[in-house]
């Protein structure tokens, strides 16, 4: 369940960023998470509310926002969205393009695991 550390890894990146801005509290957190990372948004999702447990950001608001993979074929030029099968074992997930099926693909989107924001609160902000 690669979830637990990509959300331990997450939780530690807003931690680190809201303590160097002298946050008392972490209100939100808005994630990208491609889709051929292969990540479940709602296991992701549960695992970040474990890592986050007694810490300042333990009643933040969690945005998940799942990005589709976006590909340019070298084979035949198509470049867009393309949906990977989701019954397949999450080991195997290959990119291959909807027009030729060929799997010589350039990947544009859909392998991100970023946190795009977060929201804080200072001390100097409550007075």
């Amino acid at each position: 369940m690669h979830e637990l550390s990509m959300a331990t890894s997450m939780v530690d990146a807003i931690l680190d960023t809201a303590k160097k801005n002298d946050a008392i509290k972490v209100t939100e957190a808005v994630l990208e998470v491609g889709e051929l990372t292969m990540l479940n948004p709602e296991q992701l999702k549960f695992m970040i509310d474990v890592v986050r447990e007694d810490t300042i950001m333990e009643e933040a608001n969690i945005i998940i926002n799942m990005i589709p993979i976006e590909i340019e074929c070298e084979s035949c030029g198509y470049e867009g969205e393309i949906v990977i099968d989701n019954t397949m074992d999450h080991l195997m997930a290959v990119a291959t393009c909807p027009e030729c099926e060929k799997a010589s693909v350039h990947v544009r989107k859909g392998q991100e695991c970023n946190v795009k924001t977060i929201k804080i609160e200072r001390e100097d902000e409550d007075a």
